[in-house]
């Protein structure tokens, strides 16, 4: 067969090469695409998807590799393949678009848009035989008697996309500050939601959507209600111990599809697990559960092991399917298992839920767990020493003999917005642990995106510190979106926090200047998703709307992790600027996040943080970084801490002094400071 390439043969996405060989032909997302659209007045195809997506493998094995169907689609359509995300401000707006025609959305994500690229049709997967029978209909449509009638569809959902973001969900801005009152029925809204038996929110598939269970410990650090605790703790058990959660090689798969965390999409991708370090690290701070602790320790050993690239940074996810079929890499057989573990195969069997049937498909076993390790060894006549001391032995057994399995296919593209979420996620880990290996490759993370993805921007208008989105063969490409800027503060910040070391405050101070200089909406007082380039052109100016991103999804909102990072900045440099917008971009969304805390949970942290005034925790000495070391275990969730051995410009730090050479701990609330101490244990005390 003529195995020619097309266009996507000289791109650097994975998900783009994988469809380099279809005999579709294929552009990337471009002027020359947009431009071949115009000229031909041909309809174009966006087909949106990203390289761990089983759906994605699917459809182009039984259809855009099929010559028959590509021929439908040369000759009908200007075809765009979209990595959605490297491009997430074109999956963004497509998306949206197919949700505004009645279609509930997801991947692989299929649009069809008139030549100027307004939207009147889109699905996700569709059988060979019913995508044949759709490209022939609206091909034929659009280039005969339905064309002025897909036209006029298009400037309808087109004025849908193009109305603003607060519009879209008749948001009313809301003149009046937090309250205790709202806060109590924001909590009461999203525990309508709970499923109280096995955790997370009460439908399947389910997902771990870390920043609701992040909300849920601020909510109980603020309120004390052992209600909360209980649903946080009963959700991250069964998430652990549950298929979802790799039990052999550490880390989590995308979502579960059934109700029961059993049967994981098994796909793994960075920004989960980055921001699951992040959930279980401050549980493990509350708790002190040693099964949380486990899940830190392998999971940042998976990141380590599969995810780290030679270069520093971490590649972006692992797919779900191995020898073509999905979760063969993770499953066992009872005879697999017994060639590996041998004559302990009968209570690994009962540890991990494995049967000689099988408790998935084919005969095979997902590994899952349910029960602690003390009531296993109750039922076992054992002693937890034990079981831990056995367990640990079959997972090294069973990850040795995993290793020579045919391997996932990587996704080896490193993206700055999740490389910011893996950074975050090893502090909070970090701090938790007091792990300096955690701190070591955070450290090596935050020099890969300062090195080799931030860049000196110069223009008439002056000079700006930018961040690009994508690292692939030793070359960054695409300006960084909101999201970028976004996450890279947010670990900033964190970095400062647990290093004192002033470099990471400035470079965060210096992008969200950038971000304010080129995001910014006055109009609305929020961020647009994508930047405005000097001249007024903007980064998507090849999109028919500039998106701004409000609801928290399985990453938060760009707009909610910006005004946390906007208080916390207001905080550290004394910005009354900086704090008043932060608050401002609350307000305007508060309304949505008390009808909808599901979708709002990360701004819903920020309602949190902002009923009572966030602790200002300056320390200054000799013995700073041992006191911050030892601060750090503790929860704070409502701190920003700053520090140093010697004298400090930066703010917090400004005319504090070690007293009688001790370190001394100062502890204020907007700006007015309590006793100065010189221990851990009375700083949180005061706090």
């Amino acid at each position: 067969m003529d195995r020619r390439p097309n266009r996507l043969a000289q791109e650097t996405s994975p998900y783009l090469l994988q469809h380099a060989y279809n005999p579709v032909d294929w552009y990337p997302w471009g002027e020359e695409a947009l431009q071949q659209a115009q000229t031909t007045q041909k309809p174009i195809l966006v087909s949106i998807g990203y390289a761990a997506c089983h759906w994605c493998h699917v459809m182009e094995r039984e259809s855009f590799e099929n010559p028959q169907v590509a021929a439908v689609m040369n000759a009908h359509f200007v075809c765009i393949k979209v990595d959605r995300e490297e491009r997430p401000d074109v999956d963004h707006v497509y998306l949206q678009a197919v949700h505004a025609m009645g279609v509930q959305g997801g991947w692989p994500l299929n649009v069809f848009l008139t030549p100027e690229a307004k939207p009147f049709y889109g699905g996700t997967y569709f059988s060979p035989g019913n995508w044949l029978q759709l490209l022939t209909s609206i091909g034929q449509g659009f280039a005969g008697e339905y064309r002025a009638e897909l036209h006029a569809s298009a400037e309808q959902f087109t004025r849908v996309l193009q109305a603003s973001e607060l519009e879209k969900y008749r948001v009313a801005d809301t003149a009046a500050g937090v309250s205790d009152e709202e806060f109590k029925l924001l909590v009461y809204t999203l525990a309508a939601a709970f499923d109280r038996t096995l955790g997370g929110l009460n439908r399947a598939p389910k997902f771990p959507t870390p920043s609701i269970w992040r909300f849920l410990l601020h909510a109980h650090a603020l309120s004390q209600s052992p209600t909360l605790l209980t649903q946080l703790t009963l959700t991250l058990r069964h998430m652990a111990w549950g298929g979802l959660y790799d039990q052999v090689g550490g880390g989590f798969a995308r979502y579960s599809v059934d109700a029961e965390w059993h049967v994981p999409h098994f796909e793994k991708m960075l920004y989960d697990n980055g921001q699951l370090l992040s959930l279980y690290a401050e549980a493990f701070q509350v708790t002190g559960e040693k099964l949380y602790h486990q899940v830190l320790y392998d999971t940042v050993g998976f990141l380590r092991r599969e995810l780290l690239s030679p270069t520093g940074g971490f590649y972006s996810s692992l797919d779900a399917d191995s020898e073509g079929e999905e979760g063969l890499f993770y499953v066992w057989t009872l005879d697999e298992l017994r060639d590996v573990l041998g004559p302990d195969l009968e209570l690994a069997a009962a540890y991990y839920g494995c049967t000689a049937a099988g408790n998935w498909e084919h005969g095979r076993n997902i590994l899952q767990r349910s029960a602690s390790d003390e009531e296993f060894a109750r039922q076992h006549e054992l002693t937890p020493a034990e079981v831990e001391e056995v367990a640990r032995e079959w997972q090294l057994k069973l990850l040795a003999a995993r290793a020579a399995r045919p391997r996932p296919a990587l996704d080896d593209k490193i993206l700055t917005g999740w490389n910011a979420l893996a950074l975050q996620g090893l502090l909070d880990a970090y701090r938790a642990c007091a792990e300096p290996q955690f701190l070591e490759l955070a450290l090596q993370t935050a020099a890969f995106i300062r090195d080799k993805l931030t860049s000196a921007r110069y223009s008439s208008q002056g000079s700006w510190l930018g961040l690009l989105r994508s690292f692939k063969n030793e070359r960054a490409t695409i300006d960084g979106f909101l999201e970028d800027y976004a996450l890279v503060i947010q670990a900033y910040l964190s970095l400062y926090e647990a290093t004192f070391a002033e470099e990471w405050l400035q470079l965060a101070a210096q992008l969200t200047e950038t971000t304010l200089a080129h995001f910014f909406d006055p109009n609305e007082n929020l961020f647009f998703f994508t930047a405005a380039a000097p001249g007024g052109n903007t980064q998507g100016s090849q999109l028919i709307t500039r998106p701004k991103e409000l609801l928290d999804n399985v990453v938060p909102a760009s707009n909610s992790v910006m005004a946390h990072n906007l208080h916390r900045l207001g905080l550290h440099l004394e910005s009354t600027r900086y704090l008043d917008l932060a608050a401002t971009m609350l307000r305007q969304v508060q309304g949505l996040v008390l009808e909808s805390p599901q979708s709002m949970a990360n701004w819903a942290r920020l309602y949190t943080t902002l009923l009572r005034p966030t602790a200002e925790v300056a320390i200054v000495g000799p013995d700073a970084e041992a006191f911050r070391q030892e601060l750090s275990r503790h929860y704070l969730p409502n701190t920003v801490l700053a520090g140093t051995v010697a004298a400090s410009p930066l703010p917090l730090l400004q005319g504090r002094l070690a007293r009688n050479g001790h370190t001394t701990i100062y502890v204020c609330f907007n700006r007015a400071c309590q006793q100065p101490v010189h221990s851990v244990a009375e700083a949180l005390a005061q706090l």
